[in-house]
C-alpha cells in the first residue's frame, strides 16, 4: 500500500483557487436564473388578478433553479466524464424544467416562458464539442421568435424586457461557463507540463545512471575476466587486475555519489531562503543581507555549510535573533551567520558544536576557503570565505 503524499502549499492554493473559480462560475449562472425568475414573477403579479399565479411562478422558478444545480455538478466534471449525455442522471432536472415551463407558461399565456426552462437546462448538458454552441444559437432564435409572439399581451413599456432577458439567458450562461472551460484547459495544460518535465528529468537521470554504471561495470567485467585468465599462469598479474577491479568499484561508487549530489543540489538562493524560513519558523528574528547574484557563489561548498550552520543555531542558540549575510568581496565570497548564543553553552569550556565546526572547516579547506569562529559574550558568529567561481 503506497503512502499518501501531502500536497505542497502551492498546490493547495492552486486547488483552492480552482474550487473558488467554480463556485464563482456556478454562482453567476444561478444568479442569472434567479433574476429571470424574479423578473417573470413581477410580470405575473402585474398581469394576473390573483396572487396565486405569482406565487406559483416564484416557487416553481426556485425549484427549477435548484434542479439545475445537478446539471452544473455534472458540467464541472464533464471533461472527465464519458462522451455523450448521461440521460438517466438528467431526467429529474429536465422533468422539473418541463413541469415549471408548462405550468408557468400556461398561467401567463407565454410561449417564451414555457420553453425557456427547457432551453436553459439543455444548455447545461454535457454536449459533444461544437453541438452545444449550435444548440445555444437555435435556442436563442427560437426564444426571440416566441417572445415576439407573446409581446402583444404586454404593455408598451415592458414588452421588450422579457424578450431580451429571456432570449439572451442561454448566451449569458454559455459565456459564463466559457471562463470555467478556459481555466480547466489552462490547469490541465499546467499539470501536463509538470508531468512532462518530471518525466524528462527521470529520463535524464536514468540516462546518466546508465551511462555511468554501464561504463564502470564493463571495465570491471573486463578486469575480472583478465584476472581469471592470468591467475593460473601469473598469480601476481592476476592479483593486480583484481586490485584494479576493486579500484574501479570505488570509482563507480564515488561517481554514483557525485551524481546523486549533483541532482540533489539546490540553488544557493533557495538554500538561503530555506535557512531564513526555518529560523523564522523556530521563532527567531532573522536579518538577512543577501547579494543579488548569490546564485553565482559556489553552491557545492557553501550549500552544506548553510545547512549545517542553520542546524547549529537551532541546537545551540537561545532562539531570539540571527543574522545571515552573503556577499562577494573581490575574488572571494563571504558567508556569515551570527546568532545569540546560549549562555550555558557559552560558559561551558567544552564546545558542544566543536565536532560540527571541525567537519565544516575540513570541507571548506578542501574547497580552498577558510572558516572563522567568533564568540563575543552572548553572540556567536561563523564566517566562511571561499574563492569565487564563475559559472561556465
Amino acid at each position: 500500500m503506497s503512502a499518501s503524499v501531502d500536497p505542497t502549499p502551492g498546490s493547495r492554493r492552486l486547488a483552492r483557487g480552482v474550487v473558488a473559480t467554480w463556485w464563482y462560475t456556478a454562482g453567476g449562472v444561478m444568479f442569472l436564473q434567479l433574476m429571470l425568475v424574479l423578473f417573470w414573477t413581477l410580470i405575473a403579479f402585474t398581469l394576473s388578478d390573483t396572487t396565486v399565479v405569482g406565487v406559483v411562478v416564484a416557487v416553481g422558478g426556485v425549484l427549477w433553479c435548484a434542479s439545475t444545480m445537478l446539471l452544473l455538478r455534472d458540467y464541472r466534471h464533464r471533461v472527465d466524464a464519458a462522451p455523450g449525455v448521461a440521460w438517466r442522471r438528467i431526467l429529474l432536472p429536465i422533468a422539473v424544467a418541463v413541469a415549471f415551463g408548462a405550468t408557468a407558461g400556461a398561467l401567463l399565456g407565454s410561449w417564451q416562458l414555457a420553453l425557456m426552462p427547457v432551453m436553459q437546462s439543455l444548455t447545461l448538458l454535457n454536449w459533444p464539442a461544437g453541438v452545444r454552441y449550435r444548440m445555444t444559437i437555435a435556442a436563442v432564435l427560437l426564444l426571440v421568435v416566441l417572445g415576439f409572439i407573446d409581446a402583444r399581451q404586454y404593455t408598451e413599456t415592458t414588452w421588450w424586457m422579457p424578450i431580451v432577458y429571456t432570449s439572451l439567458l442561454p448566451v449569458m450562461t454559455v459565456s459564463t461557463l466559457w471562463w470555467w472551460d478556459v481555466l480547466m484547459t489552462l490547469d490541465r495544460a499546467r499539470a501536463s507540463e509538470s508531468r512532462l518535465a518530471a518525466t524528462q528529468e527521470r529520463l535524464r537521470v536514468a540516462t546518466d545512471v546508465h551511462d555511468l554504471q554501464g561504463h564502470h561495470l564493463q571495465v570491471i567485467a573486463l578486469q575480472l575476466e583478465l584476472a581469471e585468465r592470468l591467475m593460473p599462469a601469473d598469480p601476481a598479474a592476476g592479483m593486480e587486475q583484481l586490485r584494479a577491479a576493486r579500484a574501479s568499484v570505488d570509482d563507480a561508487r564515488q561517481g554514483t555519489r557525485d551524481l546523486a549530489t549533483r541532482y540533489r543540489s539546490v540553488p544557493l538562493g533557495d538554500e538561503l531562503a530555506n535557512a531564513r524560513d526555518l529560523l523564522e519558523a523556530a521563532g527567531l528574528s532573522v536579518e538577512a543581507h543577501i547579494a543579488a547574484d548569490a546564485d553565482r557563489a559556489p553552491a557545492s561548498a557553501l550549500g552544506p555549510i548553510i545547512r549545517e550552520t542553520t542546524t547549529n543555531v537551532l541546537r545551540h542558540g537561545s532562539g531570539e535573533r540571527a543574522r545571515i549575510a552573503l556577499a562577494r568581496d573581490g575574488a572571494i565570497w563571504r558567508y556569515t551567520l551570527t546568532n545569540d548564543a546560549d549562555r550555558a553553552a557559552a560558559d561551558d569550556p567544552v564546545d558542544a558544536a566543536a565536532s560540527g565546526i571541525a567537519g565544516m572547516r575540513r570541507r571548506i579547506a578542501d574547497a580552498g576557503g577558510l572558516l572563522a569562529v567568533e564568540r563575543d559574550g552572548g553572540s556567536f558568529s561563523i564566517t566562511v570565505t571561499v574563492p569565487a567561481e564563475e559559472p561556465a
